[in-house]
């Protein structure tokens, strides 16, 4: 008999550096923020791809 999973539950835990580093860090911070996001959009796009083709 096969097992079922109706809901699922993902917790994350986010804290604020800015604080720690200081207010210089914050225009060092943006060129990795920017490489994340291109990132993501780009597994998101081959997700809904591979979705695409089923």
């Amino acid at each position: 008999m096969p097992v079922e999973i109706r809901e699922l539950v993902i917790k994350a835990v986010v804290e604020n550096e800015m604080g720690k580093e200081g207010k210089g860090a914050a225009g060092q911070q943006e060129a990795p923020k920017e490489a994340i996001i291109q990132i993501c959009v780009e597994r998101v796009l081959e997700i809904l791809k591979v979705q695409k083709e089923r």
